[in-house]
């Protein structure tokens, strides 16, 4: 009977043994997936910056390309010529005072 109990004793080291190795395991196992869901949390928090930042610059070229074709018109174009013309005008009434008055002394 002390052949039975010892043997009994011996296996029931060997599960003890093998239940702390598996608890042991379990911490290990807990510890990774903790570090992973952490990991996680930042990278989301990262995609949400980043989604954020590239909305802010979507919206910005929106607005640029609204103000572009505002801005090329065709009633925008017609005023820009219309300025130009008068422009233009008034630099060559200048040039002919200059050049009048080279030529005749005044």
């Amino acid at each position: 009977m002390s052949s039975s109990r010892s043997q009994e004793d011996t296996y029931e080291a060997q599960n003890d043994q093998r239940l702390d190795e598996l608890h042991s395991k379990i911490r290990t196992l807990r510890g990774v997936t903790t570090d992973i869901h952490d990991d996680v949390e930042r990278q989301n928090l990262i995609l949400d910056d980043t989604t954020n930042t590239f909305g802010s610059i979507a919206s910005g070229l929106t607005s640029s390309a609204d103000r572009m074709a505002r801005s090329v018109s065709p009633n925008t174009v017609r005023i820009v010529k219309i300025v130009i013309f008068v422009l233009s005008f008034l630099f060559g009434l200048w040039l002919s005072k200059m050049l009048f008055s080279r030529l005749f002394g005044r």
